[in-house]
């Protein structure tokens, strides 16, 4: 048996997943709270590996958890955003900046 099942399977996953299979790249640490996989891709495969509204990442997750469970580990997924990209509230910040200065120029 793989004597790291949980990273195996995610790494079968995400490489099924992406474009560029070559740049996945994990990393896993064990502690007292439990195992951390973290994973990083190329920044055009972030879109496939989040989905539409987080969907595939949820699915993920799922998974990942219930192949730690299977082996009596609790796993969580941490996926990394690749340097220089923009996140989520970088985004919302922006839009609302712009949004204020539209009001201030009725």
């Amino acid at each position: 048996m793989a004597k790291e099942p949980d990273k195996d399977f995610l790494e079968y996953l995400v490489k099924a997943l992406v474009d560029h299979p070559s740049d996945v790249k994990l990393d896993r640490r064990v502690d007292e709270m439990g195992v951390l996989l973290s994973l990083r891709v190329h920044p055009e495969d972030m879109g496939q590996i989040v989905g539409k509204g987080g969907s595939t990442a949820r699915a993920i997750r799922s998974l990942v958890r219930i192949v730690g469970l299977k082996n009596h580990a609790r796993v969580n997924l941490k996926i990394e955003e690749p340097v220089g990209s923009r996140s989520v509230s970088d985004k919302r910040e922006k839009s609302s900046e712009k949004g204020d200065l539209e009001n201030l120029n009725l």
